[in-house]
């Protein structure tokens, strides 16, 4: 009898050290709140602390081991008070483990089945799969679950009253207690929210299970708790290579962040097809460089003079001098390209259907097709504002404030017209870039350096893009401010609401932000400069930018690789960076109060309190940065096909730089329950739907594909053949380049030099990129038949593609059904099942109560009323 009592003594003791229970080592801690004695709202907390006992909570308070003015909340739910609030939220619970069955399979299949089954044995075992026996048994993800209900408690699996509500839900019943306790008497005057909000208290969060180190290993000892094996199955760099434990996240996080991880390595392994077929076209050119007739003929053409590209001090220069331009260029530029531009609009389609497919069956997994989300409180701006204006809620039936339909479209109007003048602001900037290249290209020709002279087109591009970096980084400080400004303006109603609206604000602002300078290059620069003789000039001074020889689309590739990679580095050091420095300075200032040598036991709340909160606006940092890597992924992959390889390489990083920070940079956050990533499903469609038209732009406009081939088709060696070869692309750069008579400059566009160092005398003619007449046709400089031919091909081919990749993308999400075929028979199945079971349950009900009544005697006729 003596071994039994010791061990039951040991273990308040053992609790009472991790800092996770009460001083008895008996009550759990579900929750912490935080304030300063020093703080004058005594009262409120006073009234507030008291009707949290009243609803049956326990409380328990304690001080700061390193500031006395810091008191520590600690709040624990009794099995009660959880019963009763879990059959209200309609939390589902585990009542019984489910019954698989294998499908029908015929004789055939079954054969094949075995064939394959014995290859896979001398196979390796798959090495991205996790340890099973390192995980825990998640027993509701292998149960049936219903509402919690205390009158069917029988019904339940409880094993043990203290661990049948997980940590997360507990913490999740709580924090729903306590947004619905009053502080003031008054209908307004409740809930935690308005209290951290007015300073009444300083913060508020569940605890984490403990420290995430261990001494021990984790393979001999196993883990100490879920965090610590978190870290080491999710978050440690270890593990990169290996699938996410995404129940373990889900019961730890919550369902909210537990989808978001989902989606985030749903969308990181669906870039490892683009990815390789992006460096296969890649590839392509490079083999093919050797072998392309255009670059052949550029490198060759030591004898054209291209003339200068900027007003007096670019010099003339020599067609052969971009050899290396033109074959950088078809690197990106070659035959492959257009495929690659259908592949990803597909792709695109192809990720989201199966993302769609994907959700139904984690939301099946864990419990979320049948959840609804409960009706939303109404935030408390909203009341405060429309308070005096009250109309009957058609739902609940109860008197709400009321906005105005007036007041409401005068607001909207408001906030549409900012987000107008922010877009204006941002073309504004795109514009002093625009300015900032005219003007520099000039001062770099005219450089002391010879490799800055001599690349002074390339020099002012990879400067401007740095600018144009630093531009974006700073609007994106100010855009929040703004859109925070406009969301409040606009008073939604619900969190919710506020939440969506604030979102699309912010996506508009910053995609426009990172994309306007981009679309320029893609789809003005060079398309509007006029010709030798008649450029076209910013308010009649600067003459407007061109494309290099070798064409507009080198350009479009620094911008989208300098962009893409500066933004993922500062993205992924502000992630993490910023988090490490915080809570590094919050432990110097810990030792330099108490010295080095003193070394403090902290408890679990303390550890926690001195972490980082996680951000005012939840996952949207992450998401966004997610969703304008897609649309870099996507929107331009035709002038960039290694764009999907550096997204994978920056995603594997992200998925456990975002599991570090969570584990162990970040206070525990709130398990909240969500069925889908929300609003950012549609933006991530308007983004498929764009990159289609923009590819199809690219191809078209950007890139030379169409001038080849109406060149192949209808002007070179090989017209009216039906053929496209390299033979057919010979003497192309020479068609492509109309002749221009030095004697007609304007007087400001007189280039210095007389090109005498080419040949020893003045050059007569120089040529340029465009297809115009010769000086001394009828019409001089007048435009070509073969430029009309081109203009048409051009449009042809952006009607033809857009209607077939939409064509093939529409068939594709008809054909992909959102629902798998043997999850609708699981859950046919489930269903027919919990019938069965509510019948039973029901029957057995009847019975007991017809026993019943044979025993007190009662006749049964008395059962009719």
């Amino acid at each position: 009898m003596g071994k039994p009592k010791s061990s039951t003594q040991t273990m308040p003791e053992r609790n009472k050290s991790n800092g996770l229970y009460f001083r008895d080592g008996k009550c759990r801690i579900d929750y912490i709140l935080v304030y300063r004695k020093s703080n004058p709202q005594t009262e409120k907390r006073e009234v507030f602390e008291r009707n949290i006992r009243a609803e049956g909570l326990h409380m328990e308070k304690e001080s700061s081991l390193i500031n006395s003015d810091i008191i520590f909340v600690k709040l624990h739910a009794p099995w009660e008070v959880l019963g009763r609030y879990a059959e209200q939220m309609n939390v589902r619970m585990p009542f019984r483990r489910k019954i698989y069955y294998l499908p029908r399979r015929y004789k055939f299949m079954s054969r094949i089945d075995k064939q394959i089954s014995s290859f896979r044995r001398w196979l390796p075992k798959k090495p991205m799969r996790l340890d099973k026996e390192t995980l825990p048994d998640l027993e509701e993800n292998d149960c049936y679950t219903a509402p919690f209900s205390q009158q069917r408690i029988h019904h339940f699996i409880i094993h043990n009253k203290d661990t049948f509500f997980n940590n997360a839900t507990r913490s999740r019943i709580v924090h729903h207690i306590l947004q619905r306790i009053k502080y003031e008497e008054g209908k307004n005057k409740i809930g935690l929210n308005r209290l951290l909000t007015n300073g009444s208290y300083e913060a508020a969060f569940p605890l984490h299970e403990g420290g995430y180190r261990s001494k021990n290993s984790i393979r001999t000892h196993g883990a100490e708790n879920h965090r610590h094996l978190l870290y080491e199955c999710w978050a440690s760099w270890g593990v990169w290579y290996k699938y996410q434990p995404l129940d373990l996240v889900r019961r730890y996080f919550g369902e909210k962040i537990g989808l978001y991880f989902a989606w985030l390595g749903w969308y990181t392994g669906m870039l490892f097809p683009a990815a390789f077929i992006g460096l296969f076209v890649f590839l392509y050119g490079v083999i093919t460089l050797d072998h392309c007739q255009v670059s052949k003929e550029v490198c060759q053409a030591t004898d054209i003079i291209m003339c200068p590209v900027c007003d007096k001090y670019c010099p003339f220069m020599r067609l052969s001098d971009s050899c290396v331009y033109a074959k950088v260029t078809h690197l990106f530029d070659n035959g492959a390209t257009v495929f690659f531009a259908v592949f990803m609009a597909v792709w695109a389609t192809v990720f989201l259907e199966f993302w769609k497919r994907r959700r139904a069956v984690i939301a099946y997994d864990w419990d979320l097709i049948d959840w609804e989300e409960e009706e939303e409180e109404i935030r408390p701006q909203f009341e405060a504002k429309y308070s005096k204006k009250e109309r009957m809620n058609p739902i609940s039936g109860k008197p709400e404030p009321y906005q105005a339909f007036a007041d409401k479209c005068s607001r909207l109007v408001v906030s549409a017209s900012g987000i107008f003048f922010m877009i204006c602001v941002v073309i504004a900037a795109v514009f002093g870039i625009v300015i900032y290249r005219v003007v520099t290209v000039s001062t770099f020709a005219a450089f002391k350096w010879a490799l800055i002279r001599n690349n002074s087109q390339v020099a002012t591009t990879g400067t401007a893009v740095c600018i144009n970096f630093c531009i974006i980084m700073l609007l994106n400080v100010l855009y929040e401010k703004v859109a925070l400004l406009l969301t409040n303006l606009e008073q939604p109603r619900t969190e919710s609401e506020w939440e969506n609206s604030f979102t699309l604000k912010m996506f508009l602002f910053q995609f426009v932000n990172l994309n306007s300078s981009t679309f320029y290059i893609a789809f003005f620069l060079g398309r509007f400069t006029g010709h030798p003789g008649a450029y076209l000039r910013l308010i009649n001074r600067w003459r407007l930018e061109e494309c290099h020889p070798s064409g507009c689309l080198i350009d479009l590739c620094m911008q989208m690789g300098i962009i893409m990679v500066l933004k993922q580095t500062w993205n992924n050091f502000m992630e993490l960076g910023y988090p490490l420095i915080q809570n590094w300075w919050t432990r110097r200032k810990v030792r330099q109060e108490h010295g080095p040598e003193r070394k403090i036991s902290f408890p679990q709340w303390e550890k926690d309190y001195n972490l980082q909160p996680m951000n005012a606006y939840g996952l949207f940092d992450e998401y966004l940065e997610m969703i304008l890597q897609f649309g870099f992924t996507t929107i331009f992959v035709a002038a960039f096909p290694l764009a999907p390889l550096l997204a994978l390489l920056n995603n594997i990083i992200e998925i456990r730089l975002d599991a570090y920070k969570f584990v162990t940079q970040w206070r525990r956050p709130l398990a909240s329950r969500a069925k889908d990533i929300g609003i950012w499903y549609g933006i991530l469609e308007g983004i498929g739907i764009l990159s289609v038209i923009t590819n199809a732009f690219v191809i078209a406009i950007t890139s030379d594909f169409i001038p080849r081939l109406v060149y192949a088709y209808k002007y070179g060696p090989c017209a009216g053949q039906g053929e496209a070869g390299q033979k057919c692309m010979v003497g192309y750069v020479n068609a492509s380049l109309s002749v221009f008579r030095i004697s007609d400059f304007e007087n400001r566009s007189e280039p210095e030099s007389d090109g005498s160092e080419f040949s020893g005398t003045p050059l007569k003619y120089c040529r340029y990129r465009d297809y115009r007449d010769p000086p001394h046709s009828l019409v001089p400089y007048g435009y070509t038949l073969q430029f009309w031919h081109v203009l048409a091909a051009r449009l042809a081919f952006i009607i033809v593609f857009e209607h077939l990749v939409f064509c093939i993308k529409h068939l594709i999400s008809y054909l992909i059904p959102d629902l798998p075929k043997d999850l609708r028979d699981r859950m046919r199945r489930e269903k027919y099942l919990i019938q069965e079971m509510m019948y039973e349950a029901e029957l057995e009900r009847l019975q007991k109560e017809r026993k019943e009544r044979k025993k007190n005697g009662k006749a049964h006729h008395n059962e009719w009323p």
